[in-house]
């Protein structure tokens, strides 16, 4: 039987009209022995009054709030460095999580000794309806592999902290949980997936994923600042998500 505590890392800005439905899907696990850090970067709705009344309730589910906006990785960060678990989970404020999530993905690393792993989902809306579009990943995937085309929802990632330790998060206001990947794909040759959907992600209009000139900004800093690739390898990694976005649409 699968032992150990999960510290679930959840960044939130301005998700009162979510986060109360992402933590249900949390409450809702088969899988029990958890806390979730919840780290608001200085929400302005009622994402704080709604967490109170959760924490109120339940003693798993921790805040806290930045002294000033800083984004979603020193928010992520954050609740990193106050994680007591054996594990790590990651869950965006606007994701849900299958019941069984916690249960079946812990079973598959001990079952097969990974560190880090990751699953398959699918895409909602707003109002938490499918949009019928499941994303797959790979049976593994190392660095070079995460830089071509992430494969990698970040709401489906856990890793073992007792093996790999604690990581702080690059400080880029977007494209941070693929660089948070790489740093620790520089430790762990492999994020190992699941091929079985345990994660809903949420699209939202007006985000600033759904900016496509947005999104290639900070996949340039991510290439070029963060991770120090040359200027023709950075290129090629912008050109080749270009190319697969414009396959995706069509």
């Amino acid at each position: 039987m699968t032992k150990g505590l999960v510290s679930v890392i959840m960044p939130t800005y301005n998700c009162g009209r979510f986060i109360a439905e992402t933590l249900d899907s949390i409450k809702a696990q088969t899988y029990t022995d958890w806390e979730i850090i919840i780290v608001d970067d200085c929400s302005t709705d009622n994402t704080k009054e709604i967490v109170d009344k959760y924490s109120a309730e339940d003693t798993r589910i921790k805040y806290r709030c930045l002294e000033v906006n800083s984004g979603a990785a020193v928010a992520r960060t954050e609740a990193m460095k106050i994680a007591d678990g054996e594990y790590m989970a990651f869950c965006d404020s606007d994701d849900l999580w299958m019941p069984d999530k916690l249960e079946k993905q812990l079973a598959f690393m001990n079952d097969n000794g990974y560190a880090f792993s990751c699953t398959a989902y699918e895409q909602i809306d707003e109002e938490s309806k499918s949009l019928e579009r499941v994303i797959k990943t790979v049976k593994k995937t190392d660095y070079n592999r995460l830089l071509l085309d992430c494969p990698v929802g970040n709401s489906s990632v856990m890793y073992n902290v007792d093996k790999m330790g604690k990581f702080e998060v690059p400080n880029i206001r977007k494209r941070n949980d693929d660089a948070l990947w790489l740093q620790m794909l520089k430790k762990e040759k492999y994020i190992w997936g699941m091929s079985e959907v345990l994660m809903r992600y949420r699209i939202r209009k007006n985000s600033i994923s759904s900016n496509k000139l947005k999104v290639i900004k900070y996949h340039w800093i991510l290439y070029r600042d963060v991770e120090h690739l040359n200027v023709f390898r950075s290129v090629f990694h912008i050109c080749w998500w270009c190319f697969l976005k414009v396959l995706r649409i069509k």
